[in-house]
């Protein structure tokens, strides 16, 4: 950031996080410049049928945006749901939602005013700040990192407490200042986000080829000269001529699913027993940055749902579906939850394979057409045992995955690459926001240039 200059003068705030901020800025606790969680008007109470806009978690974005598709009658919505109104800012509280950063102004509600779930904390700007320059403020790393170490609960449920949020002290500039910072932040913002867009545009292009070339090598193999026969089925084409057509119920011991436990979400712990859920499933392997734990004494109760190494896991419900890893050597017991499916082969080299398979096209569009005649109600366990798949011999089996595997492994590092470019980028976001609404930098000159060049 060395194109930006201080302030002239600092004061000392004797808040330590912070240390000096320019001279002539206040600084307040949030709860003097912001109402938390406001109430429902009483008027809209009086209007049960009034349809509003209904606001669900994965309807607000990371970079600030929100999709009002959703309306719900008051009645439905006005107990057990966030209340909010245009020009409130909210943020989602829960993890991982709030390290992400989702958050954003409330603008275009139906009615001026809508409702969501209570994950999520609303503030509204007394006369003293903008919702804007409120907005930056929990958007700043100094916010999130504090926030993240305030939280409150166990497992994956974590929140950040109100009562942080009312006591978070925060620099405050006149409302004019405010309102010159923030114009020169949307402008680089965007500008750094519209960066990030293309790179994910650009990682979804290489996943694209990466699902083709999988693709490819299980329905076709490597050898271009190889005589082929018609598979049966208009979703898998032609086939190696000496490859065995079937249902993967042929291949398996076992086909079934976890449970939740006795008590839900309310039952993880810290440690323990590895709990894993739709959300740790990926055509990767698995993630476990957000992962659940459970007691043993729960695990032996559960000892049906238990995973063993090599098996194919298998998401069968929600917007996951089809998403599917091997269980690695490296997890000795951990148990899933009834939205993943556990495939366990007769051998334990076809495990690689069948797992291979389901991150193709081929298995893709049995799940496609599995869901559309079925209502979207998720795959059952008769469903995916009599899922087709082509299985060449095992020396070929042995070819084909020295192949896939070093394509893969050479498109996944391309990805990554990717991805910490534009981790880097959510970073500059980050620590640009923090500086200028702490006043570390004065960007008031680049947006007074900047309405200079749009005169």
């Amino acid at each position: 950031m060395s194109q930006y200059e201080a302030y002239p003068a600092y004061k000392h705030t004797g808040v330590q996080w912070l240390g000096d901020v320019p001279s002539h800025w206040e600084v307040k606790r949030l709860r003097f410049f912001a109402k938390i969680n406001p109430a429902i008007k009483l008027e809209l109470l009086a209007l049960p049928k009034t349809e509003v806009s209904f606001l669900p978690m994965d309807a607000i974005s990371e970079e600030g945006s929100i999709r009002l598709k959703m309306t719900r009658p008051v009645a439905d919505v006005q107990n057990g749901y966030s209340y909010f109104e245009n020009g409130d800012v909210v943020f989602a509280k829960v993890t991982p939602c709030f390290e992400n950063g989702k958050g954003a102004v409330m603008r275009d509600l139906i009615g001026g005013c809508g409702f969501g779930t209570t994950e999520i904390t609303v503030l509204r700007p007394k006369k003293t700040a903008t919702v804007r320059f409120i907005n930056y403020i929990l958007r700043s790393d100094r916010f999130r990192k504090l926030g993240v170490g305030s939280m409150t609960g166990a497992g994956g449920l974590k929140r950040v407490p109100d009562e942080f949020v009312r006591n978070f002290k925060s620099p405050l500039p006149a409302k004019v200042e405010q309102e010159a910072i923030v114009e020169h932040l949307d402008c680089e913002i965007a500008r750094l986000y519209n960066l990030i867009n293309k790179k994910n545009l650009f990682i979804e292009l290489l996943r694209e080829k990466r699902r083709a070339m999988i693709t490819h090598a299980v329905t076709k193999g490597i050898d271009p000269n190889v005589q082929v026969k018609s598979s049966g089925f208009d979703w898998m084409g032609d086939v190696p001529i000496h490859w065995t057509v079937a249902p993967i119920k042929y291949f398996t011991t076992h086909i079934g699913s976890g449970k939740t436990p006795p008590g839900g979400a309310e039952v993880y712990q810290e440690s323990g027993v590895l709990f894993l859920r739709s959300q740790n499933v990926y055509n990767d392997g698995l993630r476990l940055d957000d992962v659940a734990y459970i007691s043993s004494a729960l695990d032996v109760e559960m000892k049906g749902s238990r995973v063993q190494p090599n098996d194919v896991l298998l998401n069968i419900t929600g917007a996951s579906i089809g998403r599917s890893c091997i269980v690695p050597a490296s997890i000795s017991s951990a148990n899933v939850n009834q939205h993943v499916c556990i495939i366990r082969t007769c051998q334990s080299e076809l495990a690689y394979w069948i797992s291979t398979y389901f991150v193709s096209d081929v298995i893709q569009a049995q799940i496609e057409l599995i869901q559309n005649g079925a209502g979207r109600e998720g795959l059952n366990f008769e469903q995916i045992g009599n899922m087709v798949v082509a299985l060449p011999p095992v020396f070929e089996r042995k070819a084909i995955k020295m192949v896939v595997d070093n394509e893969t492994a050479r498109i996944d590092t391309l990805i990554s690459t990717v991805m910490r470019s534009i981790d880097l980028l959510k970073e500059r976001c980050g620590a640009l926001i923090t500086a200028a609404v702490t006043g570390q930098i004065d960007v008031r000159d680049h947006a007074a240039h900047k309405d200079q060049l749009a005169a």
